[in-house]
C-alpha cells in the first residue's frame, strides 16, 4: 500500500509532466482563485470546495496547513477523475497546482516532510480551537439571544454568528481531512495517530456545526440552538411522529445515520428501495413541514415530547393519497389498505412518506400522476411484505447490478421510452399523431390493462418499445408491437372545433334554420310548424357527422384504448347511421305524401320519442339535482349504461356539475345573451333578407358578363350565397359580441357590489383615513378580545385609540417601503408617518399629511370670526382633520408644558387649562380669551418647540427659559381677558413665583424619546403652513395606497394568526432573462444616443430625485459621480433594475411576503391587557421585528421562495454575469432558494456521458452557494416545453399547502403581502360544489406609462384580469389558470401532474392546462380582487405582436387538445358555451371576423365580375336592405375594437369614475387605439389559423426591455409581411375591384359607407407597424431604412446566413411551416382563390367586347405565359452567359422595344385600351401570387424540376413591389415635418401629460453622459 508521501510525489510528478507537455500554469493566479470554481463534473465537488475555502481562511495563520488542505483537495480531484476527462477538470487541477506551487515557494527551498502532516493537523486543530475560544463562542451568542440585547445591536449579533459559523466550518473541514488522511494509513499505525480525547473533541465540534451542515428550512440532521424553528412545538411533534417505531424491521448495523438524530421511517424506506440520500432528506423536511403546518391548524401541542394530533395526520394522509384512492376506485382496485379507519397513524405516515419519496425522485414521470399511483401501489405491497420480516431487506424491484436504486430500476425505464418518443417529434414539426406525449403515457394507466406491465417492469412489453426515429405517420399497433396513442389523437384539423363543441354548432345551426323558416313564412302558422319539423333530419345528420368525427379523431388509438370506449364510438356511429337514414327517409316520404299520410305520423312519432328521450337523458346527466340522483343510483346497470351511451366515462371529468344555485345563475346569464343574439339575428339579419331572396330566386334569364359555369339554371344560387354568407358568418361570431356586452355589464355590477373603486383618488384617501384603522383591524388583523370588550361596553374612543395604535406600525412600514422604493421623498415620508398612539394624548394622533396647515386655517377662522362659540367650533369641525389638529395641538402643548415645568409652572398650566374648559362650558371663551392674538401664542410655542427638539445644552436651556417667559407674557398681556378673582390664591402664587424669578427657572429638559417625538410633531404642526393635499405626489404611490385602503373595506376572510395560517411557497421559473442591469447596460447608448439610464431618469424624474436623496446625493448630481462609490454603483443598478422587468424586481417583491409575516407575527403577540409584550418603551412598535427569532422561525415555516434558474449551473461555469447577480440576490435575501439543473460530464463505458442533477442552493457564510440538495435525474429533463419542465424539476423543493406561480416579469408590494393570510383562507371557504384548488388574483400592469401602445396593452390586459376573470369565476364557473400570480392548492396539484403540462407544442400555452386539469379533476378556480400583484407587459408593437402570436398559436394547439375536447363534451350546455367563448371560441370568432370581410368582399367581387349585380339592380333595387347594413355595421364595430373596448370602458368607470373614463377612452381614440386593436385582430387571426392548418406554434421571445428605439423598415417587413401585408393588399385589391367594376346606385357615398370598415382594416394592417414606430416618419430614418431594406432584399442567402441578413434566408424560414402533404394540399386549395381575379377581369376588358366564351380566358393565360417568358428573359443571368453579357443585354433590349411597339400597335389598331393594360396588371398580379403560393407548397417537386430559382426570383420581385407599395407613402409623409411631431405626440401622449421629455429622448442628447 502506498503511503501518502509517495502518493503525493506521484501527483506532483504528473503535474510537472503536464507542464512539459505544454500546459502553462500561471504563477500569478491568486490563492483564492480556485475556491468556488470546482467543476461540477467532480461529483464530490462540494467537499473539495469546502476544503479549499478553509485553506484560504487559514492561509495567513499557517501556510503549511493550507498547503496540506490544498494537496488533499488535489488528491480527491485526482481520485475522482484520474484522466481529467470531465469538463473543466484539467483547468481546475492546473490552477490548483499553481496555488500549491505558490505555497511551496514560500518555504525558501526547504524540503517538506509530509509524514508529519497528520500530526501538524492535530496540533493546528487544537491551536485553532484555543485561539478562537470555541467553547465560549456559542455560549456568548446564546446569552445575547436570551437576554434580548441583540434587538438593539444587530451588528454585534451578526458578527458573532458569522464568526461562529466560519470557525465551526473550518473545524469541520480540518476534522474531515484529518480522518481521511488517517484512513490512508495502515490500520495499526492509524489507530495510534489520533487519541481518544481528540476524537471526542472532534465529534463534539462536529455535532455543533448545524449551520455548516446544509439544510433548507428545518435543521433535521443536526442540533440547532440558533434556529428557533426547531423549538416550535408543532415542528417537534412532526419530527417525533416520524421516528422509528417498535413494529418496524430493524435496520442493518452498517446503515449510517447522522449522530445528531435517531432513525425514522424514511431511513427504512431509504434502505429498502434505494432512494437517493438527498431525496430522502428533502422529503423528510417536506413531510415534517406538512405535518407541522397541518398541526398548527388544529391548535398548539404541549409537553416536552409533543404528540401530533391524529386529525392532522389523517388530513395530510387523505390529501396526499386522495388521487391514489380515486384511481383505485375507478379501475376498480383494492387499495393497499383494506380499511382506512383501521390504519394506524404510523402506517399512514409510512404510506405518505413512501408516496412523496417516489414523487420526489420521479423526475419527468411526475407529469404522469396515475403512473405514480401504479408505482406506489406495487411498492406499498412490496413494503407490506418486508414489514413482516424481522430485519429490513432490499426490495426486489429496486435491486440493480450496482446496488439498490429506485431511480435506475423503476424510473429510468419509463423515462427512457418517454425520451425516445419525445425525440421522435422532430423538434415539434412531426404530427402529434406520430408520437406519444405525456398524456398518452399517463392515460395508459387509466385501465386495468396497465397491470400487464407487471412488477418489476416487464421491459419486453410493447409499452416500452421505442419508436423508430423516422416514424412520421400515425402510430398504430396493428401488426406491430409498438403502442400507439392512448384515448385521443391530436389530428391537426379545424374539425376539432366541431368535434369538441358539436352541441353548440348543432344548436346554432338549428336555431338559424328555425328562425329562417319562421321569417320566410311571415311568422308562426301551420306551414311554419310543418317546415320546422325539418329540424329533425338536421339534428340527426349533424349527430351522424359527430359520430363520424369520433371515429376519425380516434384513428391511431383504437388498439390502445379501452374496449368500452371503442365499442361506444362504433356503436354510436351505427346508431346515428340508422337514425339519420330513417329520419331523413320518413321526412322525405312525408313531404311527398302530405301531412295526412302514415309516413308523416311515423315521422312525428319517431321525432317525438327521440326528442323526449334526449330531453330526459339530458336532464338526468346535465341538471345538477338530477345528476346527483344518477350518482346515487350509479350502481344500477341501466343507469351506468345510459350514462355511458350519453358521454364517455374517463378517469378525469367525473362529477363536473355545480350547485343548483350556481347552475341557475349562469343559465340566466346565457338566456339574456341568447335572447339578445337571436332577436338581433331574426329582426336585423334574417328577416330583411327574405324578400330580396324570394325576388332573386324568381329572376329568370339574367345576363352574365362572363362565361358562367354553374349559375344559369339553379335559381341564381351563387348570388343568394353571396348575399347570405356574410350574414351567416356574423350570426356565428356575434355570440362573442353579445357575450362581451353582457359580461361587461355583469362584471361591472359585481365589482360595484364588491366595493371596487370606492377610493379612487388621493382626496378620498385623505377624507376616509380615520376609518382605516378600524377596517384594518376588522380584516387584516387577528381578532383581539380587548376590541370586542371595548366595543360591547361602548368605549368608542378607547376602541379608536387601540385600533390606531395597532394600525400605526403597519401603516408606517408601508410608508417606509414606499420610501425605500423611492416613490416618496423624505419630507413626504415624514408627513405620511403615523404616531405610535401609545396613550400620552387622550385622542388619536393622525399622520401630519392630514393635519398640515389645518391649525393655521383654524387660527385665522377663530381670529376673524364674529360667530358664537358653538358656530365657530361648527365651522372648524366641518373639516374633521382641522378639529383633530386643534385638539392635538392643545393637548400636546399641555402635556409638553406639564413635563417641562415644575411646581408653580405646572400650576400655571393647570390654571389656564381649567379656565379654558370653564369658558367653553359657559360658552364665553371669545370674551375671556382674545382669539385674534392666537398667532402670538403659536409663534412663541413654535419657538419653544424649535429649541426643545434639539439636544440639551446650556445655551439651549437658557433659550427655552426665555421662550417660556415670552409665552407667559403673551398669554397674560395679549390673550387673557378673564376675571381672575375666582382663583385669587392660585394666581397670587403664580405671580409671586414669577416676581421671584423661579416660575420657569427649573426646566425639565425632555429626555423621554416619546416626549421628544411629541415635541417634534407639535413643531411640525405649528410650522407647516402648506397643504399636503397632494401627498404623495408620485402616481404609483397614490395608486398603491388607493388600492390598499380601498381593499380594506372589501369582503375577505377573517385572518388567523401567523402560527395557524396555511403555509405557502412562491415559485418563479427563470431561464436567461435579465437579473440585474449592469452598469454597461445602463450606460450603453442606442442608435439615437440614448442610454437606458437616461431614459429612466426622464421617464421617472421624481423617483430619480428621491433616489439621489436616499443615497445622500444632491439633486443635480451627475451620473459619473455615482461611479465613484461602490455602494452607490450597486444602488444605481438596483434602482434601474427595479423599474424594469428583471428578476431582481420580482425577488424583492416576493420577499415582502416574508417581511409581512415577520411583522404580523411580531406585532400580533398580545398580553392579557391587549398590549404587545416588550414594546412599552419602544418608539416604533415594529422595531426589531426582523430580528425576533420567533418571528423569523414562523415566517420560514409559513413561507418559502424558490427561483428555478434552469441553467444557473451552466452560467456559473461560464462566468456569466447573470450567475453573479443571482448569487447576490441570494446574499441579500436569506430565505431565497435557487434550484437549477446541473450537467456533470463523466465517462461511461469509455464514452463521454452527461449526468443531470436537480440541485437546490442557498447563500452561505462565505458569500458563495451552499448546496442543500442534489438529486440525480434519469436524463435530460427537458423533453417537452422548457418552462413546465423547468418548474417540474424544482417543484420538489417547494413547501407548504399552497404555491403561488410567479413569472419573472412580476412585482409585489408590501401592503399587498399583508393580505396573503386572507387569501389563503379562501381555500377553506365554500365557493361552489367543489373546494377551491386555484385562487385567482388580479394583476396591475406596471408598464402602462411607457407609451400609448403600452397603455393600450395595459388597459386591455387589466380589463381581462379584473372584470373579465371576475365574470368567468362568478357566475360562469369557467375561470382557468392564465399564468402568473394564481395560488394553487399545492398538494392537490403535485399529486395530479403538476401546475402545468409539458408535452411539446401541444402544451405550448402550458399555464392554461393547469386550469383545464384542475377543472377536469373536480377542482374549482376562483377569483379574488382584494389583493393584487404587479406584472410587466410588452411595450413595443413588435413585442406585442410576438406575444399575441405566441398566445394565438397556443390557442390553435388547444383546439387540438384532449383537454378542450373533454371539457367541451363534459360541461353542461351553458357552461360549455361559457368555456367556448372565453377560450378557443374567442380566437375562432376573431378569425371569423376577418373571414367575414373576405366573404363579403369576394361576394361583391362575384356580383361585379359576373355582371349579375348590375342585372339585378337594373330589374329591382333589392340589394339596398337593412340586413347588409346591420351585418356590415356589426363587423365594423367589432373589427375596430369598440366591443373589445366595452370591458375596458366599464372598468375605467368602476375604478376611476365616469369623467376619468370618458377622458381616458377619448384620449385612446385620438391615439388611434382602434388601429392598434384592428392590427392585433390580424395578428391573432394569422397565427391561430396557421397553427391549426400547419402547426408551427412556438415560444416567441419578446424581450422585456424598454422599447423606444426606431424599428427598421426591413425588420417590420420580415415580421408582418405574411401575417398582415399580403392579406391587407388582398383586401385593397378586392376594394379596388368593387370600386372599378361594382354597380352601385348610391354612388361614392354608398361605396364609402359599405367599404369604410374594410378600408380601415386594410390600411391598419399595412401601415400600423410604421405608424406606431418611433421616428417612423423622420426623413433621415426613412432614407436609411430604404437602403437597409434594399441591401437585405438583394443579399443572397447561403449556409449560416440568417433571415435578418438576407431575403432568401428569410423566405426559406417563412416556408418552413409547410412540410406535410396535408399542408401542401390545403395551401394549394387556399391559393386558388387568387385565380378568381384574372377570370373576372378579362371579361371586363374593352378588347373582350361582349364575348363571354371560355376562349377569352384561355387567351389571357397565353398572354400570361408570354409575360412569364419575358420575365425569364429579363431576369436571365446564368453563369454560362457570364462571358456573353453584351449579346444578352442586346437581346433583352430588343425584346423590350418589341414589347412596347406591340402594345402601342395593339392600342391603336385594336379595341385594347390603356385601362385594359392597367386592368390586366390588376388581373395578373394575383395570378402570379397564386402560382408562387402553390409553388411554395410544392417546393420539393419544383426543386427536382429545377425551376425553383425562377420561382424565387419572381417571389423576390413580388416582395420588392409590396415593400415599395408600403414605403412610398411613408416617404411622402416623411417630407412633411409636422407628421413626425404628430406621431411622437400620438405615441407618447401620456408621457407628455406627465411633463416628460420624450422628444429629447427620441432625438438624442449629445450631452448625455450615460
Amino acid at each position: 500500500m502506498r503511503t501518502p508521501e509517495t502518493n503525493w510525489e506521484r501527483l506532483v510528478r504528473a503535474a510537472l509532466r503536464l507542464e512539459r507537455l505544454g500546459v502553462v500554469v500561471s504563477e500569478q493566479q491568486p490563492v483564492s482563485g480556485v475556491a468556488g470554481n470546482v467543476p461540477s463534473s467532480l461529483t464530490n465537488n462540494t467537499h473539495i470546495d469546502e476544503i479549499l475555502r478553509a485553506a484560504d481562511e487559514i492561509e495567513d495563520e499557517d501556510p503549511n496547513i493550507a498547503r496540506i488542505l490544498c494537496e488533499h483537495a488535489y488528491s480527491l480531484a485526482q481520485n475522482l477523475d484520474p484522466n481529467s476527462e470531465g469538463r473543466g477538470v484539467l483547468q481546475f487541477k492546473t490552477g490548483l497546482m499553481s496555488v500549491i506551487k505558490q505555497k511551496l515557494a514560500k518555504r525558501d527551498g526547504r524540503t517538506i516532510d509530509r509524514s508529519q502532516d497528520i500530526a501538524r493537523l492535530q496540533e493546528f486543530y487544537k491551536h485553532y480551537r484555543e485561539n478562537n475560544k470555541v467553547d465560549e463562542l456559542r455560549e456568548d451568542e446564546m446569552k445575547m439571544r436570551e437576554s434580548g440585547v441583540f434587538s438593539g445591536n444587530l451588528g454585534e449579533l451578526e458578527r458573532k454568528t458569522l464568526k461562529r459559523k466560519k470557525v465551526f466550518a473550518t473545524l469541520r473541514v480540518l476534522g474531515t481531512v484529518l480522518e481521511e488522511l488517517t484512513r490512508e494509513m495502515a490500520p495499526d499505525a492509524a489507530q495510534n495517530l489520533i487519541s481518544e480525547e481528540m476524537k471526542r473533541v472532534m465529534e463534539k465540534d462536529a455535532a455543533m456545526t448545524e449551520d455548516v451542515i446544509p439544510y433548507n428550512i428545518i435543521p433535521l440532521d443536526t442540533q440547532s440552538i440558533t434556529n428557533a424553528i426547531v423549538n416550535l412545538p408543532e415542528v417537534k411533534a412532526a419530527i417525533l411522529s416520524l421516528k422509528y417505531y417498535a413494529n418496524l424491521p430493524k435496520l442493518p448495523s452498517d446503515f449510517s445515520l447522522p449522530a445528531t438524530r435517531s432513525a425514522d421511517v424514511l431511513d427504512l424506506l431509504h434502505y429498502v428501495f434505494g432512494f437517493q440520500k438527498d431525496n430522502v432528506s428533502n422529503q423528510r423536511e417536506h413531510i415534517v413541514h406538512l405535518l407541522a403546518n397541518e398541526q398548527s391548524r388544529f391548535g398548539c401541542v404541549l409537553g416536552s415530547e409533543p404528540k401530533i394530533d391524529e386529525t392532522a395526520v389523517t388530513s395530510v394522509f387523505k390529501k396526499s393519497l386522495e388521487n391514489y384512492t380515486k384511481w383505485c376506485n375507478y379501475l376498480p382496485l383494492q387499495p393497499v389498505w383494506n380499511n382506512m379507519d383501521n390504519l394506524s397513524r404510523e402506517k399512514k405516515l409510512l404510506y405518505v412518506s413512501l408516496y412523496f419519496l417516489i414523487w420526489g425522485e420521479a423526475a419527468n414521470i411526475r407529469f404522469l400522476p396515475e403512473c405514480l399511483c401504479y408505482i406506489f401501489h406495487h411498492m406499498a405491497r412490496e413494503l407490506e411484505e418486508i414489514l413482516r420480516q424481522p430485519i429490513a431487506q432490499s426490495a426486489k424491484s429496486c435491486i440493480s447490478p450496482d446496488g439498490v436504486s429506485f431511480l435506475s430500476q423503476l424510473i429510468f425505464p419509463l423515462y427512457d421510452v418517454i425520451a425516445a418518443e419525445a425525440a421522435n417529434n422532430d423538434n415539434g414539426r412531426a404530427p402529434h399523431s406520430a408520437w406519444r406525449n405525456y398524456d398518452d403515457f399517463n392515460e395508459f394507466f387509466w385501465s386495468l390493462r396497465c397491470f400487464q406491465l407487471g412488477w418489476p417492469w416487464m421491459l419486453s412489453s410493447p409499452f416500452f418499445t421505442k419508436p423508430s426515429k423516422n416514424t412520421m405517420g400515425i402510430l398504430s399497433s396493428g401488426g406491430s408491437k409498438h403502442y400507439g396513442k392512448t384515448s385521443f389523437v391530436e389530428h391537426r384539423t379545424f374539425l376539432h372545433l366541431y368535434h369538441s363543441f358539436h352541441r353548440l354548432w348543432i344548436f346554432l345551426f338549428m336555431m338559424f334554420q328555425g328562425l329562417t323558416i319562421i321569417a320566410f313564412n311571415n311568422g308562426v302558422n301551420s306551414t311554419t310548424i310543418k317546415q320546422v319539423l325539418s329540424l329533425g333530419p338536421t339534428y340527426v345528420v349533424m349527430k351522424f357527422i359527430e359520430s363520424v368525427l369520433d371515429i376519425l379523431m380516434m384513428y391511431g388509438a383504437f388498439s390502445t384504448s379501452r374496449r368500452s370506449a371503442v365499442t361506444r364510438i362504433f356503436g354510436r356511429f351505427l346508431w346515428f347511421s340508422v337514425a339519420s337514414f330513417a329520419v331523413c327517409y320518413f321526412y322525405i316520404k312525408a313531404l311527398q305524401d302530405g301531412s295526412s299520410s302514415a309516413a308523416f305520423r311515423i315521422y312525428i312519432f319517431m321525432i317525438g320519442i327521440y326528442a323526449a328521450y334526449n330531453l330526459f337523458i339530458g336532464f338526468l346527466v346535465r341538471i345538477p339535482f338530477c345528476h346527483r340522483l344518477t350518482d346515487l343510483c350509479y350502481r344500477w346497470r341501466i343507469v351506468r349504461l345510459v350514462r355511458w351511451l350519453h358521454q364517455e366515462h374517463y378517469y378525469v371529468g367525473q362529477g363536473m356539475y355545480e350547485r343548483t344555485i350556481d347552475y341557475i345563475k349562469y343559465v340566466l346569464f346565457w338566456l339574456v345573451i341568447l335572447g339578445g343574439k337571436f332577436s338581433f339575428a331574426y329582426f336585423l339579419q334574417i328577416k330583411p333578407l327574405v324578400s330580396p331572396t324570394k325576388t332573386i330566386v324568381n329572376f329568370r334569364n339574367l345576363q352574365y358578363s362572363w362565361h358562367d359555369l354553374m349559375s344559369r339554371n339553379n335559381h341564381n344560387a351563387l348570388t343568394i350565397l353571396s348575399l347570405w354568407a356574410p350574414v351567416f358568418a356574423i350570426y356565428l361570431l356575434d355570440i362573442y359580441i353579445f357575450y362581451t356586452v353582457v359580461s361587461s355589464v355583469w362584471g361591472f355590477l359585481l365589482g360595484a357590489r364588491d366595493r371596487l373603486g370606492e377610493i379612487r383618488s388621493v382626496e378620498a384617501v385623505h377624507n376616509l383615513f380615520e376609518r382605516f384603522p378600524a377596517a384594518f383591524m376588522d380584516n387584516l388583523h387577528v381578532p383581539l378580545p380587548k376590541r370586542k370588550q371595548l366595543s360591547s361596553s361602548g368605549q368608542g374612543e378607547e376602541l379608536n385609540r387601540l385600533d390606531a395604535a395597532r394600525f400605526a406600525p403597519f401603516w408606517n412600514k408601508i410608508v417606509g417601503c414606499l420610501r425605500e422604493e423611492d416613490y416618496i421623498s423624505d419630507p413626504e415620508r415624514d408627513l405620511l408617518i403615523m404616531p405610535k398612539n401609545s396613550g400620552i394624548l387622550p385622542m388619536v394622533q393622525w399622520p401630519l399629511f392630514l393635519l398640515a396647515s389645518k391649525i393655521f386655517v383654524a387660527r385665522d377662522t377663530a381670529a376673524e370670526s364674529k360667530d358664537l362659540q358653538d358656530d365657530l367650533w361648527l365651522r372648524i369641525s366641518r373639516d374633521e382633520y382641522m378639529g383633530y389638529a386643534v385638539k392635538e395641538c392643545y393637548h400636546s402643548i399641555k402635556v409638553i408644558l406639564m413635563s417641562l415645568l415644575d411646581k408653580e409652572g405646572q400650576l400655571w398650566v393647570e390654571r389656564i387649562d381649567e379656565d379654558i374648559h370653564e369658558s367653553i362650558r359657559k360658552k364665553n371663551i371669545q370674551t375671556n380669551f382674545r382669539l385674534s392674538k392666537l398667532h402670538f401664542v403659536m409663534s412663541r410655542i413654535s419657538a419653544l418647540t424649535g429649541i426643545l427638539k434639539g439636544e440639551e445644552s446650556a445655551e439651549r436651556l437658557k433659550g427655552a427659559v426665555n421662550a417660556v417667559q415670552d409665552l407667559y407674557e403673551v398669554v397674560h398681556h395679549d390673550v387673557l381677558a378673564l376675571d381672575m378673582s375666582h382663583n385669587i390664591d392660585a394666581w397670587a402664587q403664580i405671580t409671586n413665583a414669577r416676581a421671584e424669578g423661579r416660575l420657569f427657572s427649573n426646566l425639565n429638559w425632555p429626555k423621554d424619546p416619546e416626549m421628544k417625538a411629541l415635541i417634534k410633531r407639535l413643531h411640525a404642526l405649528l410650522t407647516t403652513n402648506e397643504s399636503a393635499s397632494n401627498v404623495p405626489r408620485n402616481l404609483e404611490a397614490r395608486r398603491r395606497l388607493q388600492f390598499f385602503t380601498n381593499s380594506m373595506f372589501m369582503k375577505m376572510p377573517i385572518v388567523k394568526a401567523v402560527s395557524e395560517m396555511l403555509s405557502f411557497s412562491v415559485f418563479t421559473p427563470y431561464y436567461s432573462e435579465t437579473v440585474l442591469y449592469s452598469l454597461d447596460e445602463l450606460h450603453k447608448k442606442n442608435e439615437d444616443g440614448i442610454s437606458t439610464l437616461f431614459y429612466l431618469q426622464k421617464i421617472y424624474p421624481d423617483e430619480w430625485k428621491n433616489f439621489l436623496e436616499r443615497i445622500g446625493r444632491k439633486e443635480d448630481t451627475d451620473d459619473s459621480e455615482l461611479l465613484e462609490s461602490e455602494n452607490d454603483k450597486l444602488e444605481l443598478r438596483f434602482w434601474a433594475s427595479y423599474r424594469g422587468q428583471t428578476l431582481a424586481r420580482t425577488v424583492r417583491g416576493m420577499m415582502y411576503y416574508r417581511k409581512a409575516l415577520m411583522l404580523q407575527s411580531y406585532l400580533e403577540r398580545t398580553s392579557e391587557d391587549g398590549t404587545i409584550p416588550g414594546t412599552a418603551n419602544a418608539m416604533d412598535l415594529a422595531e426589531g421585528f426582523d430580528l425576533s427569532p420567533q418571528a423569523r422561525a414562523l415566517a420560514d415555516l409559513k413561507f418559502t421562495y424558490v427561483v428555478t434558474c434552469q441553467i444557473y449551473g451552466k452560467q456559473k461555469g461560464e462566468g456569466k454575469p447573470e450567475a453573479k447577480d443571482i448569487a447576490m440576490l441570494m446574499q441579500r435575501n436569506e430565505a431565497l432558494r435557487v434550484a437549477f439543473i446541473d450537467e456533470v460530464e463523466t465517462v461511461k463505458d469509455g464514452k463521454p456521458h452527461t449526468n443531470y442533477y436537480s440541485r437546490l442552493v442557498k447563500a452561505d457564510i462565505h458569500g458563495k452557494d451552499k448546496e442543500i440538495y442534489s438529486i440525480k435525474l434519469p436524463g435530460n429533463p427537458k423533453l417537452g416545453e422548457g418552462k413546465p419542465e423547468n418548474q417540474n424539476h424544482a417543484v420538489i423543493f417547494t413547501r407548504g399547502n399552497a404555491v403561488q406561480t410567479i413569472d419573472m416579469n412580476q412585482d409585489n408590494y408590501f401592503e399587498e403581502a399583508l393580505k396573503i393570510r386572507n387569501l389563503l383562507e379562501e381555500f377553506h371557504l365554500v365557493h361552489g360544489k367543489h373546494k377551491p384548488t386555484i385562487l385567482g388574483i388580479r394583476e396591475h400592469v406596471f408598464t402602462g406609462s411607457v407609451s400609448s401602445l403600452a397603455s393600450f396593452m395595459s388597459n386591455q390586459e387589466t380589463s381581462f384580469v379584473t372584470l373579465g376573470q371576475r365574470v368567468l369565476a362568478n357566475p360562469l364557473k369557467v375561470r382557468m389558470h392564465y399564468g402568473h400570480p394564481d395560488v394553487f392548492d399545492r398538494i392537490f396539484h403535485i399529486t395530479r401532474g403538476g401546475m402545468s403540462k409539458a408535452s411539446r407544442i401541444i402544451n405550448i400555452s402550458e399555464d392554461i392546462y393547469a386550469g383545464f386539469n384542475s377543472t377536469l379533476r373536480q377542482g374549482n378556480v376562483t377569483h379574488h380582487e382584494y389583493i393584487q400583484v404587479g406584472k410587466g407587459r410588452d411595450v413595443g408593437l413588435n413585442q406585442i405582436a410576438l406575444f399575441e402570436g405566441k398566445v394565438a398559436g397556443g390557442n390553435g394547439e388547444q383546439v387540438l387538445s384532449r383537454d378542450v375536447y373533454r371539457l367541451g363534451q363534459l360541461f353542461d350546455f351553458f357552461r360549455m358555451m361559457s368555456f367556448y367563448v372565453t377560450t378557443v371560441g374567442f380566437y375562432f370568432c376573431t378569425m371569423l371576423t376577418v373571414l367575414t370581410v373576405y366573404i363579403f368582399l369576394y361576394g361583391r367581387a362575384y356580383l361585379a365580375f359576373s355582371g349579375i349585380g348590375e342585372a339585378i339592380q337594373t330589374r329591382a333595387n333589392v340589394l339596398q336592405n337593412t340586413a347588409l347594413d346591420a351585418a356590415l355595421n356589426t363587423q365594423f364595430l367589432f373589427q375596430i375594437g369598440v366591443f373589445t373596448a366595452i370591458p375596458m370602458i366599464l372598468g375605467f368607470i368602476l375604478e376611476s369614475g365616469f369623467l376619468t373614463a370618458v377622458v381616458s377612452f377619448t384620449t385612446m381614440q385620438f391615439q388611434l387605439c382602434s388601429v392598434f386593436f384592428t392590427f392585433s385582430l390580424g395578428t391573432r387571426t394569422h397565427y391561430f389559423g396557421r397553427t391549426i392548418l400547419h402547426g408551427g406554434a412556438k415560444y416567441r421571445a419578446t424581450g422585456r426591455g424598454f422599447v423606444v428605439r426606431h424599428i427598421k423598415f426591413a425588420e417590420n417587413y420580415r415580421l408582418y409581411s405574411r401575417s398582415h401585408f399580403v392579406k391587407g393588399l388582398e383586401v385593397v385589391l378586392l376594394l379596388i375591384i368593387m370600386l372599378a367594376y361594382g354597380y352601385n346606385n348610391g354612388g361614392a357615398v354608398s361605396y364609402i359607407l359599405i367599404s369604410v370598415s374594410s378600408w380601415i382594416m386594410a390600411l391598419s394592417w399595412l401601415f400600423a407597424p410604421y405608424l406606431f414606430n418611433p421616428s417612423g416618419f423622420e426623413w433621415q430614418k426613412t432614407v436609411e431604412d430604404f437602403g437597409d431594406w434594399t441591401d437585405w432584399l438583394f443579399y443572397r442567402g447561403g449556409i449560416g446566413v440568417k433571415g435578418e441578413e438576407s431575403w432568401e434566408a428569410w423566405w426559406d424560414e417563412e416556408l418552413a411551416h409547410i412540410h406535410t402533404l396535408r399542408g401542401r394540399i390545403l395551401e394549394t386549395i387556399l391559393s386558388c382563390r387568387f385565380f378568381f381575379f384574372q377570370y373576372g377581369i378579362v371579361y371586363k376588358l374593352h378588347a373582350s367586347g361582349s364575348d363571354t366564351s371560355i376562349t377569352v380566358y384561355a387567351w389571357s393565360w397565353i398572354v400570361f405565359a408570354g409575360l412569364v417568358i419575358l420575365f425569364q428573359v429579363f431576369t436571365f443571368g446564368h453563369k454560362a452567359w457570364v462571358n456573353f453579357q453584351l449579346p444578352l443585354r442586346l437581346i433583352q433590349s430588343v425584346t423590350l422595344l418589341l414589347l412596347l411597339a406591340g402594345l402601342a400597335a395593339a392600342i391603336v389598331l385594336t379595341a385594347l385600351s390603356v385601362t385594359d393594360i392597367l386592368a390586366c396588371i390588376l388581373a395578373f398580379i394575383p395570378t402570379g401570387w397564386a402560382i408562387i403560393s402553390i409553388a411554395v407548397a410544392w417546393k420539393p417537386v419544383l426543386k427536382k424540376l429545377r425551376i425553383w430559382k425562377s420561382v424565387r426570383t419572381l417571389a423576390r420581385l413580388y416582395d420588392a413591389g409590396m415593400g415599395m407599395f408600403i414605403i412610398v407613402p411613408i416617404a411622402m409623409f416623411s417630407w412633411l415635418p409636422f407628421v413626425s411631431t404628430f406621431q411622437t405626440r400620438l405615441l407618447f401622449n401620456q408621457a407628455f401629460s406627465r411633463g416628460l421629455e420624450i422628444s429629447l429622448i427620441l432625438s438624442g442628447n449629445n450631452q448625455n453622459n450615460g
